[in-house]
């Protein structure tokens, strides 16, 4: 999720370490926060792999700053990772969220239009939350009021969901 954000925030425009955390924070920030310790590693990394370089610039007030971009390789790279996202990227909703977040980079409307559908046919997939002796139990079926809170949250949001993609993919 970290190198995704990484790399589509760059592809839409070089930016400073601290902008590039603060707009990952306002991003996946609500489900992990940032850390230096995550995000620093993470662009060196990057920065080895030859998907970004750093140039070394004046501070506004004195100290030097690094502007991060991405190479012609790391807009491949996120190229790439749109259009081939990893299951995990589809059936995890924090990182579908980034991934969606960055999709429209993908020029080929076809290319997007896959991606969207491989995200609905996971959601019209029998979901799991709770089973007793090999049975899908319903909300119905349970006397715990959270779990049946849990059972009826994610139905809602997965019944919208679906209804916003079938619109996006014109079905």
């Amino acid at each position: 999720m970290l190198t995704l954000a990484i790399l589509g925030f760059l592809y839409e425009e070089p930016l400073h370490g601290y902008e590039l955390k603060e707009r990952i924070q306002s991003l996946t920030g609500h489900v992990k926060a940032v850390s230096d310790g995550a995000l620093y590693p993470a662009l060196t990394r990057l920065e080895t792999a030859g998907l970004l370089t750093k140039q070394t610039e004046p501070g506004a007030s004195g100290a030097p700053r690094q502007t991060l971009s991405l190479t012609g390789a790391g807009r491949a790279e996120l190229l790439r990772r749109l259009r081939e996202p990893a299951p995990g990227e589809i059936s995890d909703r924090n990182k579908y969220f980034t991934l969606l977040a960055f999709l429209r980079h993908l020029p080929d409307q076809a290319e997007r239009d896959a991606v969207l559908q491989r995200r609905l046919d996971f959601l019209d997939a029998p979901a799991r939350f709770f089973s007793a002796g090999g049975k899908t139990m319903r909300s119905s079926d349970l006397a715990d009021p959270y779990r049946r809170g849990m059972i009826e949250i994610a139905k809602a949001t997965r019944d919208a969901e679906r209804a916003w993609l079938r619109s996006e993919l014109g079905s």
